[in-house]
């Protein structure tokens, strides 16, 4: 029988461990704590425990199971708030009390409940690994499509439809001599990748009506984005802009390794969000996971990979799934704590040497792919990063930027002023523009595309000349260099700024956002003309239709005055030349 034979906080030896394999889980001690297998030599295993090892003696027994670390996905997850390895908090609560008790056995299902099975197939049809071969009515707003495991593939022999409980068989399949059964439930290991035909190209963008977001650095269906910052910078609320208006089906939140008070706030506000797209709550389309920085180190990492499981899970359903992970940095402190207790070499700052393996391991099962039932699906990726003192320097945030493709830098300086969202637009990027050129120009304007280069090129002037009006004042600058100024200042507070509390301004279409940054351009445009012909910047910048272009994002209508606008904007400015003249 294995025993422990040594402990060292949330990492324990237990010697005599014969057939068991890297990452397997194991029972440990006497109160039965989940371990997983992180090393071996010989018949000795270093085990990694997700709860708290307070009280655990040498000697006390360790129980093999044979199994990897695994979730059970299946109808119900939708609507539930789980820990790091997805047992059920609402359950853990019933059972024991506001505290989560030690080696407390909960199913990530309720194995009670009664779903309506509708088959989409029926005897004697041949299934396929992947196939889709019922439906479920999950909450209001998603139908659950029951998937054919993998390894099951055959002709259907016994349907079953009407009333089922997870774990009921729904569908008996025949292959020769071999058998398969599919249930309403599957299970699978949370450190493997779930199988797909094929990986598409990056070409279709997740719109998340945020208009720095979309029009400046924008995220394809699909891509992996990073989103550093400082406290208090706005991380929790641009991720619940995200969660709330980006035009995905599903969303996965994990809150790793952040402070308790933090992750209640989240807990209790997600509930509340309403969904704008159906008016249900948003959590009928949303799974959470909760490991706050005062729960076992351990279970951070296997957060991550429980939150991923799921949404590509969703994925392969068909759906286009969000997931934030808030924040990354938890986990590779998590990371570094268990490295140091196991003795390994350390790498820079101390983390360990496979930092940047096991961040690039995560953010790559992100994709949008041809499942195996050839549904189109996505996993979009969106890590929250906290550097300490907000150093993007430091190895978790260089390590991050090495392998996502957006970087949306939060800039603490922009928060204080009130500046949200707080993404410093000279700092971050999206590798994904020319991908998606092709898209916005099809579906939005052929100009889009050029208006976005045309905003980021006098942005880059303004930084260039707030140097020189800090040292002799804007009087002292050209008239056209003035004109920069007063139109990067209308880009910024009139395009950039956003409030994620006002009814209309929290979400910005494609469309509105084109004609908005397309109004304010084409005021600079005539704006230089006039000046051309004689007109004063004092005049051009004072212009009634100014007023109106500051209030353009609040205007449920805009659309529709777009027209009206631009013939405004060219009346006025000429009208500036002739009172010149």
């Amino acid at each position: 029988m294995p025993k422990i034979k040594k402990i060292s906080g949330p990492v324990v030896v237990a010697d005599d461990i014969k057939g068991s394999r890297m990452y397997d889980m194991v029972r440990v001690g006497e109160e039965h704590l989940i371990g997983e297998i992180i090393q071996l030599h010989g018949d000795t295993a270093t085990i990694q425990v997700y709860e708290d090892t307070n009280g655990l003696r040498p000697g006390e027994p360790v129980k093999p199971t044979g199994r990897q670390l695994s979730i059970q996905l299946g109808p119900g997850l939708l609507k539930s708030i789980y820990d790091g390895i997805a047992r059920p908090l609402e359950s853990i609560a019933d059972k024991s009390g506001d505290f989560i008790a030690r080696g407390i056995d909960v199913p990530s299902l309720d194995k009670k409940k009664q779903w309506e099975f509708k088959p989409l197939v029926k005897k004697g049809d041949k299934i396929t690994p992947g196939q889709i071969v019922g439906e479920v009515k999950e909450t209001s707003v998603l139908t659950h499509r029951i998937l054919c495991p993998p390894d099951i593939s055959g002709r259907a022999v016994d349907v079953s439809s009407g009333k089922h409980r997870v774990d009921d068989v729904v569908v008996k399949v025949e292959s020769g001599k071999a058998k398969g059964e599919i249930k309403l439930s599957q299970e699978w290991p949370v450190r493997v990748g779930r199988p797909y035909s094929e990986k598409l190209f990056p070409d279709v963008p997740l719109v998340t009506g945020q208009r720095i977001l979309d029009t400046f650095f924008p995220l394809a269906k699909g891509g992996t984005a990073a989103i550093p910052g400082p406290f208090g910078s706005g991380k929790t609320v641009t991720q619940h802009q995200l969660a709330k208006w980006s035009d995905a089906d599903i969303v996965v939140y994990i809150g790793c390794g952040e402070r308790g008070n933090e992750m209640t706030e989240v807990l209790e506000e997600f509930p509340k969000l309403k969904d704008p797209k159906s008016g249900k709550p948003l959590m009928e389309r949303t799974v959470m996971i909760a490991n706050t920085s005062n729960m076992p180190v351990a279970a951070r990492e296997a957060s991550v990979y429980t939150g991923i499981t799921i949404a590509e899970y969703y994925r392969d359903m068909g759906y286009d799934v969000s997931l934030m992970a808030d924040s990354t940095s938890r986990w590779a402190e998590a990371m570094r704590e268990i490295s140091s207790r196991l003795e390994e070499m350390p790498g820079e700052e101390g983390y360990p040497a496979y930092l940047a393996s096991k961040l690039a391991a995560f953010y790559e099962r992100a994709g949008r792919v041809t499942a195996l039932n050839n549904k189109n699906g996505s996993v979009s990726v969106i890590g929250a990063v906290s550097p300490p003192g907000g150093d993007f320097s430091e190895p978790v945030t260089q390590n991050t930027l090495r392998i996502t493709k957006v970087f949306w830098a939060l800039d603490a300086s922009l928060a204080y002023r009130r500046h949200f969202p707080a993404i410093n637009w000279l700092t971050s990027y999206s590798l994904y523009e020319r991908y998606l050129e092709d898209y916005f120009k099809k579906e939005v304007s052929q100009e889009f595309v050029e208006l976005r280069k045309e905003s980021m090129v006098l942005l880059q002037k303004e930084a260039e000349l707030k140097e020189i009006v800090q040292l002799v004042g804007p009087d002292a600058l050209p008239a056209e260099e003035r004109l920069v100024l007063d139109t990067t200042k209308s880009i910024r507070e009139d395009f950039l700024q956003q409030n994620a509390y006002h009814d209309v301004d929290s979400y910005c279409s494609l469309e509105k956002q084109y004609g908005m940054l397309g109004l304010i351009l084409h005021f600079h445009g005539e704006a230089t003309k006039a000046m051309a012909s004689g007109a004063k910047i004092g005049k051009l910048t004072t212009l009634p239709i100014k007023e109106k272009i500051a209030r353009m994002k609040y205007d449920e209508e805009f659309i529709k005055n777009i027209p009206k606008m631009r013939k405004e904007i060219e009346k006025q400015t000429a009208s500036a030349v002739e009172v010149v003249e």
